[in-house]
């Protein structure tokens, strides 16, 4: 009897392990879809956890990863950490729709836009294909919930019915597309559509320019990231069929599965392949990393992980929380003889280079001869920083109120006071 149970234990052994191994190759593997097949201009919407990056990297440091364009940038300095292939042309999909909404957001800054404002969707925004969030033609949403269907879903429906609500057409607003991308300096992208549905050849940018329009879109609109982190939202349709509720479901798996990461935007079509302008922001440091033309899914999300921990590797933020206090300045000429100054801002420096913070020396240096009349605000010295001898940056020190310049009369009041005494 031992000697069947042994038989039993045995064969039971070679067939577990195989199974065991093929489970776990399962978790790091992509999901089950729900909703819509990944179509070309979007992005299905995926559930499941994300296999996020390891330590792997080459000897000098720098990651390897298998895409062949990429690039990672802290966002604040516009530092680039590490690129690869970044200057070649590539095929965008969906990441061209990070240049839409930089354009919505600068059309709600003028005041020309609000929120609330009701959007009519015609009969070409109701017509594209590949990844939507199936409007009707006539059916009205607000700026607001289009924005989301942008963001959240890459809905090529609802990117239409914001160019053509924002320029009038489709072709005006991609002119003002590849305006904009000519002040960014963008050297190597020209857009043909607001949300990369085309197969057109001659719609391309790269890993760098994708970098540099999704810096833009941070630094001027940090607020796109309460969009972008959002998951799951229902919407309500309301057309002449009745009324019914749409699911987006976000297309970016390192939301849940990358700390820090709160945005921003895939893309993919077969002559794209694979695409991610991914963000994340660690102890005030934000980072962007583009991934173009990845072989799969999974490889987009894991080096766009990877690219990400490499780039925080490299920084570092030293932030001046205990500012000299400062006292009053002498000025000349003025009434009141002194004058209270303040700090105009505060200071931190980013470091890519792993540097001793403890090195830093901060000098108080005033402006000579401090004489009246001085406004508000008006500039009377700097507190500046350095790091090993080398400056790296200063904070100005101005006056917290109006100097009045003494007169003729004020001269003859201190006279007075002073023979009284």
């Amino acid at each position: 009897m031992k000697k069947a149970v042994s038989l039993w234990m045995a064969v039971w052994m070679i067939l577990a392990v195989p199974l065991h191994a093929a489970a776990v190759e399962a978790v790091g593997s992509e999901s089950s879809v729900s909703g819509a097949v990944e179509t070309a201009g979007g992005e299905s919407s995926v559930s499941g956890a994300v296999e996020t990056a390891g330590s792997e990297s080459s000897a000098s440091g720098a990651p390897e990863i298998l895409t062949p364009h990429a690039l990672v940038m802290e966002v604040t300095t516009g530092k680039v950490l590490y690129e690869k292939g970044a200057d070649e042309k590539v095929h965008p999909a969906s990441v061209t729709k990070i240049m839409t909404v930089l354009l919505i957001f600068e059309t709600l800054e003028k005041g020309k836009l609000t929120m609330d404002q009701q959007v009519v969707t015609s009969a070409h925004a109701k017509s594209m294909g590949g990844s939507q969030v199936f409007l009707e033609e006539g059916e009205v949403q607000t700026v607001e919930t289009l924005l989301k269907c942008i963001i959240i879903a890459s809905g090529n429906d609802a990117a239409v019915a914001m160019a053509e609500q924002v320029s009038g057409t489709e072709e005006a607003f991609v002119a003002a597309m590849n305006e904009k991308a000519r002040s960014l300096g963008m050297n190597n992208t020209h857009f043909v559509d607001c949300c990369g549905l085309t197969d057109s050849t001659d719609h391309y940018t790269t890993a760098r320019d994708v970098a540099l329009m999704s810096r833009e879109l941070l630094l001027n609109y940090p607020q796109v990231v309460e969009y972008s982190d959002i998951w799951m939202e229902d919407i309500t349709h309301v057309t002449r069929k009745g009324s019914s509720v749409f699911t987006l479901t976000n297309t970016n798996k390192l939301l849940r599965g990358y700390d820090g990461c709160d945005g921003l935007k895939t893309g993919s079509t077969s002559l794209a392949k694979y695409c991610l302008s991914a963000t994340a922001r660690r102890n005030s440091i934000r980072l962007v990393a583009a991934v173009m033309t990845a072989p799969d899914s999974k490889t987009r999300f894991a080096e766009a992980g990877k690219l990400l921990s490499y780039g925080f590797s490299r920084c570092s933020l030293y932030e001046d929380e205990e500012m000299e206090e400062l006292p009053k300045i002498a000025v000349k000429g003025s009434v009141e003889k002194e004058a209270e100054v303040r700090y105009d801002g505060t200071f931190s420096y980013l470091s890519t280079e792993n540097e001793d913070f403890s090195a830093i020396e901060r000098q108080v240096q005033w402006q000579q001869d401090v004489e009246a009349p001085l406004e508000e605000n008006d500039q009377v010295g700097v507190y500046v920083y350095t790091l090993n001898g080398k400056e790296i940056g200063r904070v100005p020190i101005v006056v917290t109120h109006a100097v009045r310049r003494a007169g003729y009369l004020d001269r003859l009041q201190e006279a007075w006071d002073c023979w009284t005494l």
